[in-house]
């Protein structure tokens, strides 16, 4: 016995799909606390370039309260060491940009 037909067309099954997929990317997202992905594409200009910087700051900021987290997590050893130096003027070149980013907005 053939199983009865779940979506009308094919069309139809294809956008059921791509809603699953949709949800399921966004649920991971989610489960990560980090912002939906931008569905600005269709928007013009200066809006979706404002859109776009507001994203890239929130991700600035959740990765940058992970790595003083991280750093945080290290022992005094680890951070006085060549490592943890190195972490350090990679955090400070990333605070930096950050800072840039948010100057950035504030103009916009």
């Amino acid at each position: 016995m053939a199983q009865p037909r779940k979506y009308e067309n094919d069309a139809a099954r294809q956008a059921a799909c791509r809603k699953r997929r949709k949800q399921a990317q966004d649920a991971l997202l989610s489960e990560k606390g980090l912002p939906a992905l931008p569905g600005a594409q269709n928007i013009p200009g200066w809006p979706r370039w404002r859109k776009g910087l507001k994203d890239i700051e929130a991700l600035m900021s959740i990765i940058e309260a992970e790595m003083e987290t991280y750093q945080g997590d290290r022992s005094e050893r680890w951070q006085e060491a060549e490592r943890g130096q190195e972490f350090q003027d990679k955090f400070d070149a990333f605070q930096s940009a950050h800072e840039q980013v948010t100057e950035c907005l504030e103009i916009w």
